[in-house]
C-alpha cells in the first residue's frame, strides 16, 4: 500500500498587520529618488513593517503638470529596472511592496501603474490607474491611457490587498468592488496638492480628500491607507497628510503636512469583521436597485425614474 504524504498548508496570514508609508519630497533625478524609497523600505522593514507603500509615481517629480512628449522617457517597461529595485529590497527586507510605476506598455501606450511584491521578491501582479483626470495642472489624460485589468485585488503575506491610484479616490464604486472581492487593506498612492493659485481653498481640498477616504473605509468595513508626497513643485504644493484609516474611519497613523517621513500603523484586520457585525451596511445592500449607476446620468426627461 502506497505510503500518504501530507502537505502543509501554507500559513495563514497574521491577524495584526504592521503597514508602512514612504512619504517623500521628489528630486530631478530619477537614480535619487529610487534609492531614497528603497533606504526609506529598509527603514520601514528595521520598525517591523510586513507591508510597505510609495506615493504616486515616486521616482519622478510629478510630471503631468505640463504636456510635454519628453517626459515619455521616464517611463520603464514592467518588469523593469525600478520594478528590479523593488523586488530586490523586498526580497532583503522581507516585505510586501506596493510601487508606483509610469510604465511603458508599448510604443504610444503608457500607463499609470502599481505594482505588488511578495516579501520573497515575486511580482504578484499589476494594477493599472482607472480613472484618469485632466484638470489644470493635473494633465494625465495626456500621459496615460485608463486601467483595462478592472479593480483587483492580490493575496499576500500581510493579507489580502487592494491597490487605487490618486483620482482613484474619489470613486465610491472603486472602493467598493474592491471590498466586494475581499480587500482587508485599501491602499491609495498619490500625489495630490494645491495650485499656489488657490492657496486658499488648500485647507478644503486636503479636508476633502481625506474624509472622502475615509468615508470608503466606513462604508466598507476596511482600512484605507493614503501616501501623499511632500514639497512644491513647480505650481503645486502637496500636502502630504498620508494616514491610515480603521473601519470605522478612526485615524490610526496621521502624516505631518511637510515632512518627509516613514509613517508606521498597526491594523488588527480581525476589526473587519467585528465592525461589519455591527454596521452591516454589505449585508444591507439593494442589489436589485442599484441599475442606474451603471449609466452615465439618469435622464428623466428621457425614460428615467420619476419617483421623487
Amino acid at each position: 500500500m502506497a505510503k500518504k504524504t501530507s502537505r502543509k498548508a501554507a500559513p495563514a496570514a497574521p491577524s495584526t498587520v504592521r503597514i508602512a508609508l514612504v512619504q517623500a519630497r521628489a528630486s530631478k533625478d530619477p537614480r535619487k529618488n529610487v534609492a531614497q524609497t528603497v533606504a526609506a523600505i529598509e527603514r520601514a522593514a528595521a520598525r517591523g513593517a510586513q507591508v510597505v507603500c510609495t506615493q504616486e509615481l515616486f521616482r519622478s517629480p510629478y510630471f503631468c503638470q505640463t504636456e510635454d512628449a519628453a517626459n515619455f522617457a521616464l517611463a520603464e517597461p514592467i518588469p523593469g529596472p525600478t520594478t528590479g529595485a523593488l523586488r530586490d529590497v523586498a526580497r532583503r527586507c522581507g516585505v510586501v511592496v506596493v510601487g508606483s510605476l509610469f510604465e511603458r506598455r508599448a510604443p504610444g501606450v503608457y500607463h499609470n501603474t502599481a505594482v505588488v511584491i511578495e516579501r520573497d521578491g515575486r511580482l504578484l501582479g499589476t494594477y493599472r490607474k482607472m480613472h484618469i483626470p485632466d484638470d489644470p495642472r493635473f494633465y494625465e489624460k495626456y500621459y496615460f491611457v485608463p486601467g483595462d485589468l478592472g479593480f483587483r485585488v492580490f493575496d499576500t503575506s500581510a493579507g489580502r490587498i487592494a491597490v487605487l491610484v490618486c483620482w482613484d479616490q474619489w470613486y465610491p464604486e472603486a472602493a467598493r468592488v474592491a471590498a466586494l472581492q475581499g480587500a482587508q487593506v485599501l491602499f491609495y498612492p498619490t500625489a495630490i496638492g494645491t495650485w499656489v493659485g488657490e492657496k486658499p481653498l488648500a485647507e478644503a481640498q486636503r479636508d476633502a480628500w481625506r474624509t472622502v477616504q475615509r468615508s470608503h473605509a466606513i462604508a466598507n468595513g476596511v482600512f484605507v491607507a493614503a501616501v501623499n508626497r511632500v514639497g512644491r513643485e513647480d505650481e503645486l504644493v502637496f500636502w502630504g497628510s498620508s494616514f491610515v484609516a480603521g473601519p470605522y474611519g478612526r485615524l490610526i497613523a496621521d502624516g505631518s503636512r511637510d515632512r518627509e517621513e516613514v509613517l508606521v500603523a498597526d491594523c488588527d484586520l480581525a476589526e473587519i469583521e467585528r465592525t461589519r457585525q455591527n454596521w452591516p451596511f454589505l449585508r444591507d445592500r439593494r442589489i436589485d436597485a442599484y441599475g442606474p449607476v451603471l449609466s452615465r446620468w439618469v435622464d428623466r426627461a428621457h425614460g428615467g425614474p420619476a419617483h421623487e
